[in-house]
């Protein structure tokens, strides 16, 4: 995790980054001002990243049942050709987010 940080804050600086960090701190930005002050991380984080696929699906299957928002995902990233995951668990909602996902990448590509 280290290295990866590194790696994001030499190659995007402008990116809003912070290393390792517990799930409550990253979303709960009072919690990280008490605990964390020197994070440059504002407001909630919009992005976690799991140290393994067991801990990813954990955690999305937790989020989709506390949270009122529409899950979409999971996608995977650093592929040389893209790959869109849907499980059995995946609502017809899911189906068409992906779908969108699939073509909007497709149509980015062929321009």
């Amino acid at each position: 995790m280290r290295q990866a940080l590194h790696l994001v804050r030499t190659h995007l600086p402008e990116l809003e980054v912070e290393g390792e960090m517990h799930a409550d701190l990253a979303l709960t930005p009072g919690s990280r001002a008490e605990r964390f002050p020197n994070s440059r991380l504002a407001g909630k984080a919009n992005l976690l990243v799991m140290p393994n696929l067991d801990a990813a699906h954990i955690s999305m299957n937790l989020v989709k049942l506390g949270a009122d928002g529409i899950p979409i995902g999971p996608i995977l990233l650093g592929c040389d050709i893209p790959a869109h995951i849907v499980t059995p668990g995946t609502t017809v909602r899911g189906l068409v987010n992906m779908t969108a996902i699939a073509a909007a990448r497709s149509a980015a590509e062929a321009s």
